[in-house]
């Protein structure tokens, strides 16, 4: 448990060092898999997607669990593991690096170059959006991912281990790839959907909080943004952007919602904070936002992980008077349950 601690903050590292691998990531490789097996099932059926998102989130979850127990008898074989997962799972970098570069190139006035880059932060349709248009889009969706590509994973991570991390993120995978509301996925997705809801009912109210906590980095204030996380979440059609997506706006002083256009249709959000619209400028503040609050996750999932496993002073006691059979249960027993991929694949609900 004490590597999965460390494991945890060295894949965070690895992850603001070393970013995402140009090929061969696993999310894709991950993907590829599921598209292929999606093409061979495929039904418009509700059962027949939840086979399919059975199957291979299933898989993920046992692959991981697998690779932790062969890992187990070490503590450096369990860290170098953990961190690994971690770092595959993680898209911190990448959002952030995108969500700045879309940043820079409206400062810059280059609608053109910012219109081409926001599909890989979202599934909108870039090209009725103006600059402040492009802005809100890209904001959202930093606010989004921020849950779903950082504090999610290290969340499961840190109670459930590698499995928590793999099947995390086949799950988030899943949701965008095929849990959205085009009619080819509207009942075969609905699982995938359903599960991804579950998933991260917990992580975004985590997100939720630190995103408030972080709110002074950027000129804001708690009490702001819980406030708007308190008020307007639940107006939101997704139960977990909602809180998320509150509280960056809460944090920001500005208004987030209204009309989003996807591929497949329309919707009309509610407004989400009290302040104005985002504006160009407002898109840096939000990656300042991410990062901060990508931080706290991080510190508070190895403060999590270390504790569960006994790095606390009450374990430390327990385990000097333990008996050996109770000790080879503490030391093998565990919860059982973007990247630039994440960010390509991630759809808004």
């Amino acid at each position: 448990m004490r590597g999965r601690a460390t494991g945890l903050l060295a894949g965070v590292v690895a992850d603001a060092l070393l970013g995402d691998p140009r090929r061969g990531h696993p999310v894709a490789v991950f993907g590829a898999a599921a598209a292929r097996l999606e093409r061979t099932w495929w039904a418009d059926s509700r059962p027949r997607g939840a086979v399919y998102a059975a199957v291979l989130v299933g898989g993920a979850v046992l692959g991981g669990a697998a690779v932790e127990r062969a890992a187990r008898r070490s503590a450096l074989a369990a860290g170098v593991v953990t961190a690994v997962a971690t770092w595959a799972v993680l898209g911190g970098r990448s959002l952030a690096g995108e969500g700045s570069a879309l940043a820079g190139e409206l400062a810059a006035d280059d609608l053109a170059a910012a219109r081409r880059r926001l599909p890989s932060l979202c599934g909108r349709d870039p090209s009725a959006l103006d600059a402040d248009g492009l802005a809100r889009a890209a904001l959202e969706s930093v606010a989004e991912n921020t849950s779903d590509a950082v504090v999610a994973p290290l969340v499961w991570g840190a109670v459930a281990g590698v499995p928590g991390l793999l099947g995390y993120r086949a799950v988030n995978t899943l949701d965008a790839m095929v849990g959205h509301l085009s009619p080819r996925h509207a009942r075969f997705g609905w699982a995938s959907a359903r599960a991804d809801d579950v998933a991260n009912a917990v992580p975004a109210r985590v997100a939720a909080a630190l995103t408030a906590a972080a709110a002074p980095v950027v000129g804001g204030r708690p009490g702001t943004a819980l406030a708007a996380w308190r008020h307007d979440a639940r107006r939101h059609p997704s139960p977990n952007a909602g809180p998320v997506e509150a509280a960056f706006a809460g944090a920001l002083g500005r208004r987030l919602g209204g009309r989003t256009v996807y591929a497949y249709g329309v919707q009309e959000r509610p407004t989400l904070g009290a302040g104005p619209p985002p504006r160009v400028p407002d898109l840096q503040r939000a990656v300042t936002l991410s990062r901060a609050v990508s931080v706290g996750a991080a510190v508070l999932a190895g403060g999590v992980a270390w504790a569960l496993g006994g790095g606390g002073r009450a374990g430390r006691r327990r385990g000097r008077g333990a008996h050996q059979a109770d000790d080879r249960v503490i030391r093998h027993g565990r919860n059982v349950p973007g990247s630039m991929i994440n960010c390509l694949l991630r759809r808004e609900r």
